[in-house]
């Protein structure tokens, strides 16, 4: 027995032995292992694919969702600039208005001067 606790011991004889177990088991557990690898290789692709295609589905509901935002503001610069002007336009009529009443007063005949001397 002391031979062979002195043989696991060297570790160089136990990788020897480990090789040479997997070499002959190699043929019989490879063909096991490719036909369980196949479905499992099958369901990854199949999961990758269906995570990929949700994945483009919710960036497009993102790039809907930011299209409609950019939208919504471009509207509320345009009601802006709408209320903007409008108010500039009243501004202007009303001191235009302002102006041609002064320049009328101005110009406006002077009743004679008659006195009851």
């Amino acid at each position: 027995m002391a031979i062979v606790e002195d043989l696991l011991k060297d570790k160089t004889v136990v990788m020897v032995a480990a090789g040479i177990g997997v070499a002959v088991l190699a043929p019989v557990l490879l063909p096991i292992l490719a036909g369980a690898g196949r479905p499992l290789a099958r369901a990854a692709i199949k999961t990758g694919i269906i995570m990929y295609e949700k994945g483009r589905e919710a960036a497009a509901e993102v790039g809907e969702v930011f299209d409609d935002l950019v939208a919504e503001a471009r509207a509320e610069i345009q009601q802006n600039h709408a209320a903007h002007d409008a108010a500039a336009a009243t501004s202007a009529e009303a001191a235009t208005a302002g102006s041609m009443v002064v320049a009328a007063t101005a110009q406006a005949p002077q009743p004679p001067n008659v006195s009851h001397e």
